[in-house]
């Protein structure tokens, strides 16, 4: 299956859905939902609720194979089930979706301008638990605030670090090393991750690849580099804040940059609209978001 994973994620038309909210950020996408903090009194009903809550966007008639190539899941969500099926499964077997995995513990303390990833003391045993659930590929978060090199520099050079122990996995690694949007020097700081990715990228044998996954950039097109280079499998984007609108027609103008949207996607999806009105809801963000990936200025 992994062959046919690999041609639809490098080729496909369409975009990769992130559900992938963790510990730190679930309280906040559950009150995004209208699902408020006193539903829940510990932390493991708090997962019940937004496994739930993935459980309905995932088994959604507008989460189709036909708009969306690949999902981002969370740790917790990738050991769930779905109508009898682990997640992964049943996003592969019943949907034609290809899973992935959020793999990062979250954000180190701001030094240099970026807040590195915190260590990832589990990651062989996770990479274990993922080819198990049959995952594709996995994704990890650093953050760039400011336009300092040195800071840069240490993103990258620790995502691509942790990202040869993923390939070594038999996994395909998605490397995200956020721009923030409200960054005084987002461009300057794009033009140096740019460099540093390429620096990297240059230096891979031919028998290992990444994708990227980053904040759309200031200036049009800055990434086509990245997205041509024979080592990167798919390059996408976030959407860090952006309203969906303002994130599609941002992506519109970048040619080969697909969506990798999360709070762009389940903005208006409430827990208490009826089934007809989630699934239109879903569908009008899903067919837009599409648009903005395949349908280039």
């Amino acid at each position: 299956m992994q062959k046919n994973q690999m041609e639809q994620i490098k080729n496909g038309k369409g975009f990769i859905a992130a559900l992938d909210q963790s510990g730190g950020s679930t309280p906040k996408a559950l009150a995004e939902y209208g699902v408020p903090e006193d539903a829940y009194s510990n932390e493991e009903e708090m997962f019940d609720l937004v496994h739930e809550m993935r459980t309905r966007i995932i088994t959604a008639p507008a989460f189709d194979s036909e708009h969306i190539l690949g999902a981002i899941l969370f740790e917790q969500t990738m050991d769930r089930k779905i109508e009898g099926k682990y997640t992964g499964d049943y996003l592969a077997e019943e949907k034609g979706i290809v899973p992935f995995l959020k793999v990062d513990k979250g954000l180190a303390d701001l030094s240099n301008g970026v807040q590195l990833m915190k260590p990832i003391s589990d990651l062989e045993d996770t990479l274990k638990r993922a080819n198990e659930r049959k995952i594709f590929g996995t994704k990890m978060r650093s953050v760039i605030k400011e336009a300092d090199r040195q800071g840069i520099k240490s993103v990258v050079d620790q995502q691509f670090e942790v990202a040869k122990q993923i390939i070594s996995a038999g996994l395909i690694p998605i490397i995200e090393p956020e721009v923030d949007i409200h960054s005084e020097d987002k461009a300057q700081s794009e033009e140096i991750l740019k460099e540093e990715i390429m620096e990297h990228l240059n230096s891979l044998p031919s028998d290992e690849n990444v994708m990227l996954k980053l904040t759309i950039p200031n200036e049009a097109n800055i990434y086509k580099e990245l997205i041509d280079h024979p080592r990167v499998v798919r390059v996408v984007a976030l959407s860090g804040g952006y309203s969906r609108e303002e994130a599609n027609q941002k992506l519109k103008k970048n040619e080969g940059l697909i969506a990798s949207f999360s709070r762009a996607l389940s903005a208006d999806l409430s827990a208490d609209q009826s089934e007809e009105e989630f699934n239109a809801a879903l569908k009008e963000a899903v067919e837009a978001i599409y648009d903005a990936s395949v349908n280039k200025k």
